[in-house]
């Protein structure tokens, strides 16, 4: 098996945001799987997200509920297809829980965070598109500005957090479909 946060081949559809983060992996880890800390960092400000609904398994869904400053609301849906406790989450959009399709594929996530030892963590974030148009048009929405000020406020969360070990939260198959 390959090791959780090795650096994978990027593909040519791939937008990849790498840095070194001054927390440990498993607050990195806490931050993206515990709801109310995602509802606090996961996208840039002045939106946020209002609801968060997580069901950490392959095949588990996920959705975030995002609120504009001007009353703008997203509903993001995927699913988890790899979950690795502390070390590695890869998520996409092409399937909404249990392998349901959905509406339009548009990306696959795949976060790693690898531990330097060190109390700091090698965060990467890769966005996988399905085609060269979908890249670009998350290029041109701003992805690296936009991802990067979440990365921003991912650290700060982090750092905040009491050290805990890394958990599997029990499933809670179909909690996410609403």
């Amino acid at each position: 098996m390959t090791e959780p946060t090795a650096t994978e081949t990027l593909h040519a559809f791939d937008l990849v945001l790498e840095r070194i983060i001054a927390a440990p992996a498993e607050a990195l880890y806490r931050c993206y799987t515990d709801p109310e800390l995602v509802c606090q960092w996961f996208c840039p400000k002045p939106w946020n997200v209002t609801e968060a609904k997580l069901d950490l398994r392959p095949g588990g869904a996920s959705y975030h509920r995002m609120e504009g400053p001007d009353g703008e609301v997203n509903h993001v849906r995927g699913q988890y297809v790899e979950v690795v406790p502390g070390r590695r989450i890869v998520g996409t959009d092409a399937f909404v829980g249990d392998w349901v399709p959905g509406e339009k594929p548009f990306m696959t996530s795949i976060i790693t965070f690898k531990d330097l030892g060190d109390g700091t963590t090698r965060y990467r974030a890769v966005a996988r598109h399905w085609n060269e148009a979908d890249m670009k048009g998350h290029q041109a929405m701003g992805f690296h500005d936009g991802w990067g000020k979440a990365t921003d406020q991912l650290e700060e969360l982090a750092k905040s957090l009491p050290l805990e070990p890394v958990r599997v939260r029990p499933a809670n198959p179909g909690d996410a479909h609403d």
